[in-house]
C-alpha cells in the first residue's frame, strides 16, 4: 500500500486504532480522526514504518458535521484520500421499546450521515488515481438482530443498505464499498455490553463472557488486530473484484450464510 493515503475514523482505540497500525505495516499514509487529540499525538509516533511514510491525525467530534467536514476538506486539498475507513461508536444499548427518537436520529447522523459526506469529499481523488476503497465498520447485525440493541440494529441495518447503494454507483470507477461486520471483539464497546448484561441479570461478569464465547464456534472472542486484518484486505490491491459485500468477522458466530 505504498502512496496509498488511509483515511481511519474512529482511531484513538479499538478497531480503527488496529486498523491504522495493519495498513501503516502495509506502508500506507495514514490519518488518524477521533476526538483525542493526546491520544492520537502518541499514536502517529508509534505508526512509522518506514522513512517515506507520512501519518497525521485530524481532530474532529462526529456531533458536529460542518467542522468535521471542513477538516477533511482541508485535508483533501492537500493529498487525495484512496482508502476511508468510516468507523464510529454504536448506539447505546437497550430495548428498540425503550428508545427515544432522538436516539435513532444521533445515530442516523453519526453513522450514516457523517458516512455519506466523508464519502462524497474523498470519493474524487479517488476517481482522479483510479483507487479507491470504501470501508465501513458495522456489525453482524446487518445480518442477524441483536437482542438488546433496538437502536444499534436498525442504524447498521440502514448503513448496509446504503453501503450496498454505494458501491453500485462507484464500481463504474474502480471504487469498491464493502462493510466489514465484526463479531465479539475485545473492545471497550464489548466490555460494556458485558456489564451491562451482568447489571441485569444474577450473573457475574466473567459468568457472562463465558456464555457469550460459548456462542462462538471458535470459542472466544476476537481481538481487534484480527478484525483489522480483513479491513485491510479489502482496502488492498487484491480485492479490487470484490464489492458490495457484508463480511462477518465473528469466529463463526453468525448463523446465516
Amino acid at each position: 500500500m505504498k502512496n496509498k493515503n488511509a483515511l481511519v475514523c474512529g482511531s484513538s482505540k479499538g478497531i480503527g486504532k488496529a486498523t491504522a497500525f495493519v495498513l501503516a505495516s502495509l506502508g500506507a499514509n495514514v490519518t488518524l480522526v477521533s476526538r483525542s487529540a493526546d491520544k492520537m499525538s502518541e499514536i502517529v509516533k508509534d505508526l512509522q514504518v518506514t522513512g517515506e511514510q507520512d501519518h497525521d491525525f485530524l481532530v474532529a467530534d462526529f456531533t458536529d458535521l460542518n467542522d468535521l467536514k471542513k477538516r477533511v476538506k482541508t485535508l483533501v486539498h492537500q493529498k487525495n484520500i484512496h482508502i476511508l475507513i468510516n468507523n464510529t461508536g454504536g448506539p447505546k444499548g437497550g430495548p428498540l421499546l425503550a428508545a427515544e427518537g432522538n436516539e435513532f436520529a444521533q445515530g442516523f447522523h453519526n453513522h450514516i450521515i457523517c458516512s455519506h459526506e466523508l464519502t462524497k469529499i474523498v470519493v474524487p481523488g479517488m476517481k482522479a488515481d483510479q483507487y479507491g476503497r470504501v470501508i465501513n465498520i458495522i456489525s453482524t447485525s446487518v445480518k442477524e438482530p441483536i437482542p438488546g440493541l433496538g437502536v444499534s440494529n436498525t442504524i447498521r441495518g440502514a448503513m448496509g443498505n446504503w453501503a450496498k447503494t454505494m458501491a453500485g454507483e462507484l464500481g463504474a470507477f474502480g471504487v469498491t464499498v464493502n462493510n466489514i461486520l465484526p463479531g465479539y471483539t475485545n473492545t471497550g464497546r464489548l466490555a460494556s455490553i458485558i456489564e451491562s448484561k451482568a447489571a441485569q441479570s444474577d450473573l457475574s461478569i466473567d459468568e457472562v463472557s463465558i456464555q457469550m464465547k460459548r456462542n462462538v464456534p471458535l470459542k472466544r472472542f476476537a481481538e481487534p488486530e484480527e478484525v483489522a486484518n480483513a479491513i485491510a484486505f479489502l482496502a488492498s490491491p487484491a480485492a479490487a473484484y470484490i464489492s458490495g459485500i457484508n463480511l462477518p468477522v465473528d469466529g463463526g458466530r453468525t448463523k446465516s450464510l
